[in-house]
């Protein structure tokens, strides 16, 4: 019976799934200082399940029949937008990505674009324009590896599996079942053994994405490592090899006018030399650098400019000839119209018999200036501040990454060890390591941009504090800049706040600076109104763009001019929303009790109030409970909900909760009053329309599907409770939602279905209502492990986990929703972040909770 001992059903299929992805490894050999947690694959691993993207065609007869006009509406729509203005629409129904079961880890710190590499090596997916993607495997992008004996070349070849049809100079083909990666987010590990030549390879990638730090966290750059390890009773001379072509793949590549140099800087002491490459486009130019430490008994050679089309032969032979490059001076010439040009850089070392030497690479770009889509703006990235803006700073931020990295790694190490050391009672299970600190790739490959704040912004577009505005210029935002990341690769806009609401975790935990920063941004947008009318595509109406005092749905598309237009959503409109102002005054108090910032709370408390008036509206009948407007008018925008529902009824009373809380704070009787007899009344309303003795109905309507169980209920408890408050307890509502929508659904190994029926089948009456969310599971996991219930919270998390990371190939690419069978929807997505909720949860789970006695018992009991 799973309710005995869900944590036993566990390891056996868990076990064998993690096993299943190294099953085809042949060699014995584990590489150097590769550490144990974190998620591991063999490069010759194939995933046997291929899903496809949810497009137009997958929508139910009924539902088609109910959205006939939005489809309409959608295609007018999306035809204006690719053909006549030539822009990339915010979400494509029509073009969405195929899975590519390939990713790795991001390359780059935070907020200067991303470069991802795949797991067997490929450098393959951009994000070099902010907030802008394009998928491209750069074949000539590689290392290879030569290994020499007295004076000989004896093996060479590149650390690829590929057979590509072009390059054929070079020797490709390498067997993947002697290789593995391995990757612990910010760093990665591929070891490489080399068959028949008793010598073993560990890559490890290193990038500076470091907790609580502000300056190296935004830098362009990346570091590899290459431990090499010679088993041989004889010495080797080992050179590694690293090609680069100038741009990403992109038809810009061809355009002409870009042209490599060598470089040398040295300072302190230290010296690098490489190649630098400068991708000369009118918009957004920048520099790749792939460069070098040079130290005593290392040898660093390069090759400024070669073709990479052709056979490239004359590269191959140059370095397998002595194992080093020929080293030309001078730059190349710019590029003709439809010609690409790589560049070269090899290092070579000694290796005595029995023994392990190492060489150290970096990549870097320097793209200080950006402009968005709409070109009307110039923006200053994060890292200018350290770097200048000239875009001259490649052989600087070279030499800082290979003169730093092992502090980055220290800093990184360090916070491993405390958070698996958080739970004392039980041992951290290793597939929740891998997931605690992998799908943090999100936090810099979210089209993420970091900003410095312009001299002439306002973030409050001139509505002063007095005027229930904020400052122009935040002390938080000034001092710590402007950060976005997008609601997903696909689903293109910039801080979606009904979805960063679960993400934000991540942010407030690790970079609580940058969550202040982006609250500023929203608080200053909510004062704004925008009166601009335009045709929302679900109701066919017109309304305005943004009104004033409620929370924007989105800060804007990377291919417009975000900050300057919000509300690049258009399906709804969200000034209707019930969840968005809800989710800001949630998070403003969780981030007071975590941060303890009171200027912070001085500056939101009269935008809470503002959007509190706003959502009361909402209490048509006056009973101080919000109803919802019988169309899908929150974060689950394709599923209606009518009436008093479970999720943004409980939303709306857990915001009450935290009004009365900073009312006390900010010593306003008069507030906390008011707020208080709305919560008195809200919470018998709610009890009394919902709850049916062992959850909460989704909504009231009193509709054949009002009494689903929706996995997502206990939202506004959560964040009760990751805010040190909420003394009911909600174990009969969690426990329901563990026995239907966990372990009735798909076995109990692929986490909450969103709404499941008492009978136990999934509550097909919307295109949502029967998918999983990742990031709502990570949250519900979070509830459950706040309420006690630990090896529930862990199973419901572990089925997503796995099927997404183990099963589904989407390592690094983890979607917003998969069905049980055949479809997922929008890759590379912001939510699951939420797994941080988790990390906080088991941190507070440590220490006893002491529910707020000035606000009195806000939760009904549940238990």
């Amino acid at each position: 019976n799973p309710e005995d001992h869900p944590a036993k059903m566990t390891s056996e299929w868990g076990e064998k799934s993690t096993a299943d992805l190294m099953s085809r490894y042949v060699s014995k050999e584990m590489g150097y200082e590769v550490p144990k947690e974190g998620w591991r694959i063999c490069l010759a691993h194939e995933f046997k399940e291929k899903r496809k993207p949810f497009q137009a065609k997958d929508v139910s007869l009924s539902n088609v029949l109910e959205h006939v006009g939005l489809g309409i509406r959608y295609l007018k729509w999306w035809y204006k937008k690719t053909q006549v203005e030539k822009k990339a629409p915010f979400i494509d129904m029509f073009r969405a990505q195929p899975l590519r079961q390939i990713y790795g880890a991001p390359l780059g710190g935070i907020g200067g674009g991303t470069i991802t590499r795949g797991w067997r090596g490929e450098f393959c997916r951009w994000q070099l324009n902010p907030g802008m993607y394009h998928y491209k495997t750069v074949t000539a992008n590689q290392f290879t590896v030569c290994l020499r004996r007295g004076g000989q070349t004896v093996y060479q070849q590149v650390l690829s599996v590929e057979r590509p049809p072009t390059l054929q100079g070079w020797n490709w083909g390498y067997c993947g079942e002697y290789a593995f990666y391995h990757a612990l987010y910010p760093r990665a590990w591929t070891v490489y053994h080399l068959p028949g030549q008793n010598v073993t390879l560990t890559c490890r990638q290193v990038s500076p994405v470091i907790p609580h730090d502000y300056q190296d966290s935004s830098l362009p750059v990346a570091v590899f490592v290459w431990d090499i390890e010679n088993k041989n009773d004889y010495a080797l001379d080992v050179s590694i090899m690293f090609t680069m072509v100038n741009g990403s793949g992109h038809k810009d590549d061809k355009s002409g006018g870009h042209w490599n140099e060598p470089f040398h800087l040295e300072k302190e002491g230290e010296a690098v030399s490489g190649v630098l490459l400068h991708h000369c486009t009118t918009v957004n130019p920048y520099t790749l650098c792939i460069a070098a430490r040079e130290q005593p008994d290392r040898e660093v050679s390069h090759q400024t400019a070669f073709s990479p089309k052709g056979t490239c032969s004359s590269l191959w032979s140059d370095l397998i000839t002595d194992g080093r490059l020929d080293s030309p001076t001078g730059s190349s010439p710019p590029t003709p119209k439809g010609e690409k040009v790589g560049a070269a850089l090899a290092v070579g070392c000694s290796v005595p018999a029995q023994s392990r030497n190492t060489l150290e690479f970096c990549l870097a770009w320097d793209m200080p200036k950006i402009t968005f889509g709409s070109r009307e703006r110039e923006h200053i990235r994060r890292y200018t501040r350290y770097f200048g803006t000239k875009g001259d700073a490649s052989p600087s931020l070279s030499h800082y990454a290979l003169t730093h990295y092992k502090q980055w790694e220290n800093f990184v190490r360090v916070l491993a060890f405390s958070a698996y050391d958080c739970s004392p009672q039980h041992s951290l299970p290793s597939w929740y390591k891998s997931a605690l600190f992998n799908e943090l790739y999100f936090v810099a490959d979210g089209g993420t941009v970091w900003t410095e704040l312009s001299e002439d912004a306002d973030v409050s577009g001139g509505v002063r504090s007095e005027n229930g505005g904020l400052p122009a210029q935040p002390a938080v935002v000034k001092e710590y800049g402007r950060f976005a990341y997008l609601e997903g690769q696909e689903y293109r806009m910039y801080n979606t706040y009904d979805v960063h609401f679960y993400a934000s975790f991540a942010l407030i935990m690790l970079w609580p600076k940058l969550a202040l920063s982006v609250q500023y941004d929203i608080a200053g947008s909510v004062v704004q109104q925008d009166p601009t009318e335009r045709l929302h595509l679900m109701s066919g109406r017109y309304s305005p763009v943004k009104s004033k005092n409620v929370v924007p749905h989105d800060i804007g598309d990377p291919d417009d001019e975000p900050w300057q237009r919000v509300n690049a959503y258009l399906i709804h409109d969200t000034a209707d929303w019930k969840d968005l102002n809800l989710k800001f005054v949630l998070q403003v108090y969780r981030d007071v009790h975590l941060t303890q910032d009171n200027q912070y709370l001085r500056d939101m408390w009269p935008v809470c109030q503002a959007v509190m008036e706003s959502e009361l509206k909402f209490d048509l009948d006056g009973d101080g409970l919000i109803e919802n407007s019988g169309y899908a008018d929150q974060t689950y925008d394709g599923w209606t909900v009518t009436g008093p529902s479970a999720y943004c009824g409980g939303l709306w009373l857990a915001s009450l909760c935290v009004m009365c809380k900073m009312a006390r704070l900010v010593e306003s009787e008069e507030s906390y009053q008011r707020y208080r007899d709305l919560l008195d009344r809200g919470s018998a309303a709610f009890d009394k329309l919902l709850w049916n003795g062992k959850y909460y109905n989704y909504d009231s309507s009193g509709r054949d599907l009002s009494n689903s169980v929706m996995s997502d209920q206990c939202a506004g408890h959560w964040f009760l409770r990751a805010s040190g408050l909420g003394d009911g307890e909600y174990q009969t509502a969690l426990k329901s939602i563990f026995d239907l929508n966990v372990m009735s659904f798909a076995g109990g190994q692929m986490g909450a279905v969103n709404g499941m029926r008492p009978e136990g089948v999934p509550d097909r009456s919307s295109v949502q209502s029967d998918e999983v969310w990742i990031g709502v599971v990570y949250g519900l996991a979070a509830t459950m492990i706040h309420e006690g219930m630990w090896e529930e919270g862990m199973r419901s998390a572990e089925g997503c986990y796995r099927t997404v990371w183990e099963r589904l190939g989407m390592a690094f690419q983890t979607p917003e929703a998969y069905c049980e069978k055949g479809i997922y929807r929008s890759l590379a997505y912001m939510r699951p972040l939420s797994v941080w909720a988790m990390q906080l949860a088991l941190n507070t789970s440590q220490k006893s909770q002491t529910p707020s006695a000035e606000t009195g018992d806000i939760d009904t009991a549940r238990t």
